[in-house]
């Protein structure tokens, strides 16, 4: 590489972290340390609906139990800072006015149920996000006066967005087939994740994301954002998704399996690390 590694963990206080999160962030933190580059933690504490302090506190104490260490974060700064997302709106209202005088994004009344609800609105495979019918493109801001809304951004019907993931190889992805338009900043006045995270991993100058792989069409819809606000978008990497004995993928209401409660346990970072990440560990 011609500059130097930049990765980053990015989690979000909204509940326990669990060994999904362990493992995919401790991939990230081998592939920096593999590159010879730095890891920086990004606290995603936008949601303000599911965030809770007490979560930011223990996740910190988790990490760092687990083995996890960082050069730039909230507790310790950096170049970048500030590194609660929380306290970067001013970056995010910055990239919506450039994507609305762009004309990239329209006004939405739309609501989730409303989508949902339509008859033009299927699930994209493996992704939760609904393929937006259309229904408010024509919108103008002017026209919906006194109506609350949230920004959409517009994708380029029938383009294929491809990129090649670092473990998932060639990615194909066609907009308004494989995910529609989106959004970009909610009806509550906040920055959609979309937004938030390639806003953020530009600033901060990550060269490659890491993540898991139900994340793969949400790539596709960064690059998009990437290109509208005139950014390079960093190498990705996703990882296969932990799954419990059922079959189906971890999520912060499994507590039985989060890092808190295996600790409490008696579990050690040493017997997980070895029991999950042997295989990784020597790449």
């Amino acid at each position: 590489m011609n500059q130097t590694y930049r990765g980053r963990i990015a989690p979000s206080p909204t509940g326990f972290l669990h060994l999904g999160h362990a493992r995919t962030f401790w991939v990230a933190q081998e592939r920096a340390r593999a590159n010879g580059g730095v890891l920086i933690l990004r606290n995603e504490d936008l949601d303000s609906t599911r965030f809770k302090m007490e979560f930011v506190t223990e996740m910190f104490e988790d990490l760092r139990w687990f083995g996890f260490e960082w050069s730039e974060g909230p507790d310790c700064g950096g170049e970048f800072a500030p590194y609660n997302q929380s306290e970067r709106m001013e970056f995010y209202r910055a990239a919506l006015e450039k994507l609305r005088a762009g004309n990239f994004i329209y006004p939405c009344t739309c609501s989730r149920k409303d989508i949902q609800a339509a008859v033009a609105a299927p699930h994209a495979e493996n992704d939760a996000e609904p393929i937006y019918p259309g229904t408010c493109r024509q919108n103008r801001k002017s026209e919906i006066a006194n109506r609350k809304f949230s920004w959409r951004f517009r994708v380029p019907d029938g383009e294929t967005i491809s990129f090649t993931d670092g473990n998932c190889g060639e990615q194909k992805f066609v907009a308004g087939k494989d995910f529609g338009d989106f959004i970009v900043w909610r009806g509550d006045d906040v920055p959609a994740y979309q937004l938030a995270c390639a806003v953020d991993d530009a600033a901060m100058q990550i060269t490659e994301v890491v993540r898991g792989a139900d994340l793969l069409v949400s790539t596709a819809r960064q690059i998009l954002l990437y290109r509208a606000l005139g950014l390079t978008p960093p190498d990705f990497f996703h990882c296969a998704l932990m799954l419990d004995a059922k079959g189906e993928r971890l999520a912060k209401r499994h507590d039985a399996l989060s890092l808190r409660e295996l600790r409490r346990q008696g579990a050690t970072p040493e017997s997980l690390r070895q029991s999950f990440f042997a295989q990784i560990s020597s790449k």
